[in-house]
C-alpha cells in the first residue's frame, strides 16, 4: 500500500476529487496549507503599498491506495490539477507498512 500526497493549487481540489473518484479511490484527507517552492512567493499591491506573500495559499490532499492503483492515481492527480503555469504543485508517494480501521479492526487492504 501506499500513500499518496498531492499538494495542489485550491481552486483545482473539486477536479482533482472528482478524478480520484473516477478512478476508485474511496476516501481522501485534504488539509489547507500554505507553502512556496521555486518561485519563493510574490509581491502584491494593495492600498499603493508593495508586501511580499511568501507563502502561498495550497492544499493537501492525502489518499491512501493499494500498489495496483498508484500509477491511475498519480495520472488522475496531473491530469486534473495541471494549469501548466508555476506552483501547479507536487505529488509524494511514501509506503505503508499498516492499515487498520479503527470501526471494525480490519487491516491492509481490507481497511482501506
Amino acid at each position: 500500500m501506499k500513500m499518496v500526497t498531492a499538494v495542489v493549487k485550491p481552486f483545482k481540489l473539486d477536479e482533482v476529487r472528482e478524478a480520484l473518484s473516477a478512478v476508485g479511490v474511496q476516501g481522501v484527507t485534504v488539509t489547507e496549507v500554505k507553502g512556496f517552492g521555486r518561485q519563493k512567493g510574490h509581491t502584491e499591491l494593495y492600498r499603493g503599498a508593495e508586501y511580499v506573500v511568501d507563502f502561498l495559499p495550497k492544499v493537501k490532499i492525502e489518499a491512501a491506495v493499494d500498489d495496483d492503483a498508484v500509477e491511475r492515481v498519480i495520472e488522475a492527480i496531473e491530469t486534473s490539477a495541471r494549469t501548466g503555469k508555476i506552483g501547479d504543485g507536487k505529488i509524494f508517494v511514501a509506503g505503508l507498512e499498516q492499515v487498520i480501521r479503527i470501526r471494525t479492526g480490519d487491516t491492509g487492504k481490507d481497511a482501506l
